[in-house]
């Protein structure tokens, strides 16, 4: 699809439409504090306005009866360090989704992946051992925890919380990566733009009569994976687990029916909810997974609204909120970010697309 953007014309099926220049500084490493003291970029989609904000101030843009949609995932410590085999080189394992009740057996990610294969085994130390099964699809294993202790406490015990790869491995961002609302196990990405949320600003929002509904849906490491084709349509998404329960489904539900606003907390949220609706604006309740993929031409069934922190360049994130916002006003707010000199990424500032 060709599309005006200034005095040229753009192909916002192509992926070098969604690149943009940012300086590395830019790049939060860890959050603001107090959380709610990060920038806040709001987006009019009628008028085309951008506004200078504070997120703490997000209530003057919501009004009583919005539904406010979150992702309560909970990041868990799946990230383990090796050797391979007794004497073997540097290794990786990457937890990324049970494939049974006892938490033995996953899919993972390994590294170096060429190298390792079933059979082979990631020692983390004298008790504990990750054992390679077999290849799956996309890149993914399939592995085995071996230990002493049970494969939940050896995770809870030994394996580190997986940040982002742009985030150096610091205190402050290794006790920052979960949401204030995070209570599902489950996930090894963040859905960030709960970031900054503080538990103040949640009851400040539930006292003006914004109702707040919690979803969830466990983010994989496909919200860090590239996209590798020109023509971004020919992209495939990781598939990701999600839970809506009955009462979730019945407060949107209800909402869409009287005509309220609901607005997505995150990109996770949305394609949950977009991906549970079985007819515009009705939700279906219970557990599902998702591969759904948004970009422009999209056509929104339930989501309104969207908060979102700011995304990588050429990053499915960043075709998502160009599908919300429109492709122009999207670049024209991700280059007055540039330009005002916003934080990036997942410790970043956040933006609200009304």
């Amino acid at each position: 699809m060709l599309q005006r953007h200034g005095c040229t014309t753009v192909d916002i099926y192509d992926i070098s439409a969604y690149d943009y220049e940012l300086p590395e500084e830019l790049i939060a490493q860890y959050p603001v504090e107090p959380r709610d003291r990060s920038r806040l970029l709001v987006v009019d989609r009628k008028t085309g306005n951008l506004e200078h904000r504070v997120f703490y101030e997000i209530p003057d843009y919501l009004k009583a009866g919005d539904v406010l949609v979150l992702n309560d995932t909970k990041v868990i410590p799946a990230r383990f360090l090796g050797r391979k085999n007794q004497n073997g080189g540097k290794a990786e394992v990457l937890l990324v989704k049970p494939l049974d009740d006892g938490f033995s057996c996953w899919e993972a990610l390994v590294r170096p992946g060429k190298r390792l294969n079933a059979g082979d085994s990631v020692i983390i130390d004298s008790e504990t051992s990750i054992l390679i099964l077999d290849r799956l699809d996309q890149g993914m294993r399939k592995v085995q925890i071996i230990g002493n202790d049970s494969p939940y406490n050896v995770i809870a015990k030994k394996g580190k919380v997986p940040l982002p790869p742009y985030v150096s491995e610091n205190d402050k961002a290794l006790k920052s990566y979960q949401t204030v609302y995070a209570r599902v196990d489950g996930s090894v990405a963040a859905p960030t733009a709960g970031f900054h949320f503080t538990e103040s600003l949640l009851k400040r929002l539930a006292s003006a009569g914004i109702e707040l509904v919690y979803i969830t849906l466990h983010v994989g490491p496909g919200t860090f994976r590239p996209v590798k084709v020109k023509n971004i349509k020919e992209h495939a998404m990781h598939r990701e687990d999600y839970h809506i329960s009955s009462s979730a489904a019945d407060s949107i539900n209800r909402a869409k029916y009287e005509g309220r606003r609901i607005i997505a907390v995150g990109t996770t949220v949305v394609r949950c909810l977009e991906s549970a609706a079985v007819d515009k604006g009705i939700i279906s309740p219970g557990k599902g997974s998702t591969e759904l993929f948004i970009f422009p031409g999209y056509e929104f069934k339930v989501i309104d609204g969207l908060i979102t922190n700011f995304h990588l360049p050429k990053s499915t994130l960043l075709m998502l909120v160009s599908a919300m916002a429109g492709y122009d006003l999207t670049m024209k707010a991700y280059r007055e970010a540039v330009k005002e000199r916003y934080r990036f990424y997942s410790f970043g500032d956040a933006m609200l697309i009304i």
